[in-house]
């Protein structure tokens, strides 16, 4: 019995440790948060604020995880904003010294950005021109150097607005005729997602057959611009002004803010606030009406996660249905799983690619 112990003993103190690690993207810290503080490899703790910390991809560790800064890096990294984080603009009230590694580069009036110090002087050059009369480049987050003064352009005519994630599935309400002046309605689909549907079938959500399009999902162009498609309410409009019209979406916070989404206007929601879009993303949440399970029953319920917010993590887009898995995996990896972030918009001329999947142009 003795020998049976001992052999026990001996193995759990062989045995190793599994410490809990945080999921790329998920937060490692923060005032008052009390999860796993180490980022499962290669990602690595990035400050945001006093509230929030994001494990954010990063070099490789030779351990399991990666731990977050060490106290010595967190204490110099407070009152910082992290590597692609708001550091300026017109109304900011946050941080505007870039956290070690990264530069402040002045993008517009509204919004300046922490860029990579490797990558910053090419912006820079890019997007504001440095003289002695006019500066409009960054702040070095150098504890020796000096804030240059930013001068900014006029309005560009963006508006503030904020963003949530939906995939329900249903027929676009664009897609009904008579709701704007277009060449036709939004296009849409049979339960296959591809085949092209009367215009006045009757949605899927409500006992017919007319659904989403597969095409109708985003899609990336490079690392900070993607195309795609949302419902929308905008202050002081009517649908007829935003049904299948096209709008640039600049994040401005969250860790996508910087990057550029632009979408169609397809379909309205009835319970969105002023200046509000709602992403198309397959796994974004099914929404009040819930056209999927009919779509696509083969697929259970709890596969498409959340009625409101989706799916939580990566993985769960193999759940999905194979045909909307780009788009899925589209939230997390190019729009870095950012959860309803606020950004700037104004409308522009729509991209061909955009109008060419919903055949809606505005006249």
């Amino acid at each position: 019995m003795m020998k049976v112990t001992f052999l026990l003993c001996l193995t759990l103190l062989n045995f190793p440790s599994s410490t809990p690690c945080v999921v790329t993207y998920g937060q490692c810290g923060g005032l008052n948060y009390n999860g796993a503080t180490d980022c499962c490899a290669p990602s690595t703790c990035q400050y945001n604020n006093d509230w929030y910390s994001q494990c954010l991809p990063g070099a490789s560790q030779s351990s399991s995880t990666t731990k977050a800064s060490s106290s010595s890096t967190k204490a110099s990294n407070q009152g910082c904003s992290a590597v692609y984080g708001q550091c300026g603009g017109t109304g900011w009230t946050g941080a505007t010294q870039c956290c070690a590694g990264s530069t402040c580069v002045y993008k517009e009036q509204y919004y300046s950005q922490c860029l990579p110090t490797s990558t910053a002087s090419t912006a820079s050059s890019s997007t504001a021109k440095s003289s002695s009369s006019s500066s409009t480049t960054v702040k070095s987050t150098t504890a020796s150097s000096t804030t240059a003064k930013t001068t900014t352009a006029g309005n560009d005519g963006r508006q503030n607005g904020v963003t949530t994630r939906y995939w329900d599935c249903c027929k676009a309400s664009c897609g009904w005729s008579g709701k704007a002046s277009v060449t036709n309605p939004v296009k849409t689909c049979a339960k296959d997602g591809i085949t092209a549907v009367d215009v006045n079938t009757q949605s899927g959500c409500n006992g017919g057959t007319a659904y989403m399009c597969n095409n109708q999902q985003p899609w990336n162009v490079s690392s900070t611009l993607s195309y795609g498609y949302a419902a929308a309410y905008i202050a002081n409009q009517r649908e007829s002004d935003w049904c299948c019209a096209c709008y640039s979406l600049v994040f401005t916070s969250g860790s996508v803010a910087g990057k550029e989404l632009i979408v169609q206007v397809t379909n309205t929601g009835g319970d969105l606030g002023n200046n509000h879009f709602d992403l198309q993303m397959p796994g974004g949440g099914v929404g009040i009406f819930d056209g999927c399970s009919s779509q696509f029953p083969s697929v259970s319920k709890s596969s498409w996660g959340q009625q409101y917010g989706g799916i939580s993590s990566r993985s769960d887009c193999d759940k999905l249905p194979a045909v909307l898995r780009s788009g899925c995996l589209w939230r997390f990896d190019w729009f870095m799983n950012a959860d309803n972030p606020q950004m700037r918009f104004k409308q522009v001329t729509c991209p061909a690619v955009l109008t060419a999947n919903t055949q809606c142009v505005r006249k």
